[in-house]
């Protein structure tokens, strides 16, 4: 072996050997830590029964409140983040990424219609929308693409439809098949 890991590991041999050898003697001479123990009955008492009563409610309260602190933590939250999208008479009715750090928005401010070019360093106006018909479809489909509680409560359902059915397949030709 190498003469700077018996460094690094004698040291700590030495201080198990000490340990273990502590232990065994204190066995040894009947002075353990159950040395006093004359408890013979194994059946549990009734001190038992509620000492692990209150330690399931105490692991329910806990549970309740850390559920409750992420529903308001979530509703706070959503509430901060829901208002950078719509500030003071605008909002994004369309949003189209072109690449890193690049897109085409098209944002509605005081009542007109923008088509804008986003980059890192620079918003470039690319034109005004003034085609009603155009600026009717936009509001449709910004109001379409809200999706409902029971959309997005179906979807993680179909997701872990998806996920239950792919497991079997995962251990069936997995590397811990014989």
């Amino acid at each position: 072996m190498n003469a700077r890991v018996l460094r690094c590991l004698g040291p700590v041999l030495l201080l198990v050997l000490l340990l273990t050898g502590t232990v065994s003697a204190a066995d040894a001479a009947g002075s353990g830590y159950l040395s006093g123990y004359t408890e013979a009955d194994p059946r549990p008492t009734a001190v038992s029964w509620w000492s692990t009563i209150a330690y399931l409610l105490s692991l329910f309260a806990v549970f309740a409140f850390v559920v409750i602190m992420a529903y308001m933590a979530s509703r706070f939250l959503s509430g901060r983040f829901a208002r950078t999208s719509e500030g003071q008479g605008g909002r994004i009715l369309a949003h189209l990424p072109l690449g890193p750090n690049r897109s085409v928005c098209v944002v509605e401010l005081a009542e007109r219609v923008f088509m804008l070019g986003v980059t890192e360093h620079s918003i470039t106006l690319l034109r005004e929308v003034t085609d009603e018909d155009e600026i009717e479809r936009l509001h449709r489909r910004e109001l379409g693409n809200l999706p409902s509680a029971d959309d997005l409560f179906s979807s993680q359902i179909g997701s872990l439809e998806q996920l239950a059915k792919r497991i079997p397949s995962m251990f069936r030709n997995g590397p811990y098949r014989r």
